[in-house]
């Protein structure tokens, strides 16, 4: 059990049937009363966030979890095979428990949080910024840069983004795998 004022980001606890993680957190004096614990949760399992307070003092069961660096392998009928950098065990993960599937090509190093009471495997998670290759993309005209236009670009990994007018074909690129953004074009 864990006291509901020892919450900090990457607390993991058990409530409502699910698995939540701590993402926020704030402590509260108002002027009258107790103090309390304004949270913001998300739901490992679906990724939905939660705003709930907590009285100081209120017990909750807390859920250990582990981080551990996994290598992404390949993608077979089980779902993506990772393995793991340290004993160099083999599992699979479905993609739905992948963070940033979309963006995730061989050899990528992904986080994988699993529950230590069971073992069950809660997400993956792949790092915020990735360096990904353009295969096909339209020329932009000279002269089209008076405003901020993007154009469709396709990476190496299949999925679509908007790109700058200036990027080519064949250009390495940063993308945030949060939300699938053009981050910047990368020197080689």
């Amino acid at each position: 059990m864990i006291n509901s004022q020892d919450i900090k980001k990457g607390t993991a606890i058990r409530m409502d049937g699910g698995i939540w993680v701590c993402i926020d957190f704030q402590h509260r004096k108002p002027g009258k009363g107790n103090t309390v614990m304004n949270t913001k949760l998300k739901n490992v399992t679906d990724g939905r966030v939660l705003d709930r307070t907590f009285q100081v003092g209120f017990k909750l069961e807390d859920v250990i979890i582990e981080r551990r660096p996994y290598q992404y392998l390949y993608e077979d009928a089980t779902g993506r095979i990772f393995m793991n950098q340290e004993t160099f065990e083999q599992i699979p993960i479905a993609n739905d428990l992948v963070i940033g599937h979309e963006f995730m090509k061989e050899s990528d190093i992904v986080e994988v949080v699993t529950d230590t009471t069971d073992g069950t495997i809660l997400y993956a998670e792949m790092p915020v910024k990735t360096y990904l290759r353009v295969t096909h993309s339209e020329p932009g005209l000279k002269g089209d840069t008076a405003t901020n236009a993007t154009k469709p670009a396709t990476l190496e990994t299949g999925v679509e983004i908007r790109v700058p007018l200036f990027i080519n074909e064949g250009d390495l690129i940063q993308v945030d795998t949060r939300d699938g953004s053009y981050l910047q074009r990368v020197k080689e």
